[in-house]
């Protein structure tokens, strides 16, 4: 074979993985800018547009709607959705990390265990917020039990309240932060835990030394996971907490729904991403300045 029809051949296989690659990711990127670039295009457009007199738009140029957002009152719903997202973070953070450690060390009863965790995504999760109603109700599981124990000679008001808004979106997304830690945990490697043992590391000092280290990567994954979807719940904080604990899920949907102030609504959604991609940035930044360190 001559020179120069090799030279083409060997061009040929070093760059058709390239294009077979391209044309992989073709359906999942063509799937993605028509149903996620193109409708915050459209949305982006919407936030800076009139409200139309009835419903819809309206043709024009504002930013009116990203000045309302400032209001003390929206500042408000802001602040409340923030660290209501906040303590649900921590609070699943505090009650999975125990559990997926057990499951990474429970050896035969692992699978089981997983299956546990994972089983109340088989029902869905408006009829799991409900269930948290039927607990928390006047007449409700806790109240009859509190009543029945002595503990209350009256149903307290346990629903409609900012503590039945935590405890809902604690339950339904504790398995989303039990996994990931989970993870991080069955892959750990036990000879660095049994060498900080045999150093004279007591079992606090290996933890914090050891073991919550080496899992981070978990924790941190587990925390997005759940902070998010937090900061943009609205079915568990209308179920569960009423007019009273509104977010800013609920905010939204009330502008495209009975307000009928789609504009709002879209400045207050790129409002929210805005948070979130705060967050995200920060996050970043601090993951690289310690895998640099």
């Amino acid at each position: 074979m001559s020179s120069s029809p090799r030279r083409r051949l060997l061009a040929y296989v070093a760059h058709r993985p390239a294009a077979g690659s391209w044309a992989l990711l073709t359906p999942g990127l063509l799937w993605l800018a028509a149903f996620f670039a193109v409708p915050l295009v459209v949305l982006l457009g919407y936030s800076v547009m009139h409200r139309g007199t009835y419903w819809g738009v309206a043709p024009g140029f504002t930013l009116e709607h990203y000045r309302r957002f400032l209001d003390p009152l929206y500042v408000a719903i802001a602040w409340r959705t923030l660290w209501i997202a906040l303590a649900t973070t921590g609070l699943c953070l505090v009650l999975s990390y125990p559990v997926a450690y057990v499951i990474a060390r429970a050896g035969r009863w692992r699978n089981i265990l997983l299956f546990l965790v994972i089983l109340p995504f088989w029902t869905s999760f408006l009829i799991r917020t409900y269930a948290i109603i039927v607990l928390l109700r006047g007449g409700g599981v806790v109240n009859s039990t509190l009543m029945g124990l002595g503990v209350t000679t009256a149903p307290l008001e346990l629903l409609y309240t900012p503590g039945a808004v935590l405890a809902g979106l604690v339950y339904g997304y504790l398995p989303f932060m039990v996994l990931p830690i989970y993870a991080s945990l069955e892959r750990l490697d036990l000879d660095l835990v049994d060498a900080a043992e045999v150093l004279g590391a007591r079992a606090f000092a290996r933890f914090r030394r050891v073991i919550l280290p080496l899992s981070l990567p978990g924790v941190a994954a587990g925390s997005l996971l759940v902070f998010i979807p937090s900061l943009g719940a609205f079915l568990t904080p209308d179920l569960l907490g009423g007019a009273k604990t509104m977010m800013l899920g609920n905010l939204v949907q009330n502008q495209f729904g009975p307000a009928r102030n789609w504009p709002f609504g879209a400045a207050v959604s790129f409002a929210l991403m805005g948070v979130v991609l705060v967050g995200l940035l920060a996050w970043l930044r601090v993951r690289d300045a310690e895998a640099a360190a």
